[in-house]
């Protein structure tokens, strides 16, 4: 069988931490965790686990996401976030794969629950991800706060069966602190690649947004819960074109 290494970024991740790293432990030969200094009890949660435990600076999700790598022993990483598991189904399916690599790439879906809710809806699922992958063979890029990792070679992407588990929000309330503070770093991400604002994507863009999750990827199937989310994607749409523009506004 293969080695894997699981390469995972956190802070202050106490709450979300021990559920990662339990999924993990039939599939990974290998846990590192790249710490960005947190102030919780993140770091003792992990010393009860054979982890390799970095800390260091935030640098960026994507910039995070690529340093963290070179720390990897092995050339095939799952990389997960903290707050994401395995489903049983998708660590059986790993565990096949690992008996012989045949792609440089496996994707997967991921599963998020919203305030104790299973959202299949919106746009959220299937939300297909590369996550397994050579090091070798690609890297880290996007947009912050959304990164997405790309191959370099031509190889066909296999998906695998099961699900990534994301754990995403507790409370609306801390839905609302992150959207605002990832309308910051998308806003900042676009200015820094010379994208610009305008009146028409800050008055249309959210509603085209919100009219693509609710009707088109059926969040009305999800009820109240479906509704909340539509909504919040179109105010951190409007949030992040309006900073846009102040941004573009200051520099000159």
């Amino acid at each position: 069988m293969e080695k894997l290494s699981v390469v995972i970024i956190t802070y202050n991740e106490e709450r979300n931490i021990r559920r990662c790293l339990e999924s993990v432990d039939s599939v990974a030969d290998e846990i590192v965790v790249v710490d960005s200094i947190s102030t919780d009890g993140t770091k003792q949660i992990c010393s009860e686990f054979d982890v390799v435990f970095i800390e260091q600076e935030f640098l960026g999700y994507i910039e995070q996401k690529n340093d963290a790598l070179k720390f990897a022993s092995h050339d095939f990483v799952l990389s997960l976030d903290a707050d994401e598991a395995l489903s049983h189904e998708l660590i059986s399916s790993i565990l096949k794969v690992k008996n012989g690599f045949s792609a440089s790439g496996y994707s997967m879906n991921r599963l998020t629950n919203y305030c104790g809710t299973w959202v299949h809806h919106c746009g959220w699922y299937p939300d297909r991800k590369l996550r397994l992958f050579n090091r070798e063979l690609g890297n880290w890029g996007g947009i912050n706060p959304h990164d997405e990792f790309f191959l370099n070679d031509k190889k066909p992407v296999i998906h695998i069966k099961g699900d990534i588990l994301h754990y995403s929000y507790y409370t609306v309330e801390e839905h609302y602190k992150q959207a605002r503070r990832f309308s910051d770093i998308a806003a900042q991400s676009y200015f820094d690649k010379g994208k610009k604002g305008s009146i028409f994507s800050l008055m249309f863009s959210p509603i085209i947004r919100f009219i693509r999750d609710y009707f088109f990827y059926l969040g009305f199937l999800d009820g109240s819960v479906g509704l909340r989310i539509c909504y919040m994607s179109a105010f951190t749409t409007q949030m992040k074109y309006s900073k846009l523009i102040n941004l573009h506004k200051r520099s000159r």
